[in-house]
């Protein structure tokens, strides 16, 4: 059959494909790498790296949730009557700049023939309020865990299953780091902060999920399962805690 064998030389493939040169996406990376003693974390960076995960999610658009959820304090309406005339035609707007999957740090759990996989990013948000000239620098953070198991099929053959694929709520922080900011503003900058920890998860769900799958699903069956076995039986008794990001420990305006 042919058919397991392509699918070893894509693996083969994945595993030596080298980091990208031109970007260091997370300080140390290359060593992590070198130190990561699963070959699945491996195999999921790499094709997250191919299939330029990053770019999926800087190309994120927020549409119209931006404006519709961002609500007006009290405050600032003769603010923003004062300068309406000059800002008609202007709507808000947030970019999604220097994001930064944490490739090295793949964290992965087995158990039997069910595993999951704990991916960390983090990236900068850029935002151009409809009633201000002025750019808002904002952070955000999560983690996006994944569950994969092998199931029988009626025949004894075992396919790959996805399970659930989403941010742990814990992990979704959100932080303002521009230090000038307005008093009048507080309240709108605290509505959009709670807002963003909302709609920001499944935007990047959707851009993360979907590679994640698609880069197990080419692998043979009976080569994951045995790269399952080989890792859950060297698996470590625990993961060391990283040190919260500057986002984490970010503040923002109350």
């Amino acid at each position: 059959m042919m058919c397991p064998l392509w699918r070893l030389l894509i693996l083969l493939g994945l595993l030596a494909l080298p980091l990208a040169p031109h970007k260091q996406p997370w300080p140390g990376l290359a060593k992590a790498h070198r130190d990561n003693k699963s070959t699945l974390a491996r195999i999921i960076a790499q094709g997250l790296i191919k299939h330029n995960a990053e770019s999926r999610i800087q190309n994120i658009h927020f549409g119209d949730r931006l404006n519709a959820s961002a609500q007006v304090a009290p405050g600032m309406v003769g603010w923003l009557i004062s300068s309406r005339k000059h800002q008609q035609q202007q709507e808000s707007s947030i970019n999604i700049t220097n994001i930064q999957l944490d490739y090295g740090g793949i964290q992965m759990s087995f158990h039997k023939e069910w595993f999951s996989a704990n991916i960390s990013l983090e990236f900068d948000l850029e935002l151009r309020p409809s009633f201000d000239n002025n750019i808002i620098k904002m952070c955000a953070h999560m983690s996006i865990v994944v569950e994969f198991w092998l199931e029988k099929d009626e025949f004894g053959r075992r396919d790959l299953v996805i399970g659930k694929c989403d941010a742990e709520p814990s992990s979704v922080h959100v932080a303002v780091l521009t230090e000038a900011i307005p008093p009048k503003m507080n309240q709108f900058l605290y509505n959009l902060k709670e807002d963003l920890q909302k709609v920001l998860p499944h935007l990047v769900e959707s851009q993360v999920c979907p590679l994640i799958g698609e880069i197990l699903g080419q692998l043979d069956v009976k080569l994951l399962k045995s790269l399952i076995e080989q890792e859950a039986a060297h698996e470590p008794t625990h993961n060391e805690s990283s040190q919260p990001s500057a986002c984490q420990a970010g503040e923002s305006p109350s």
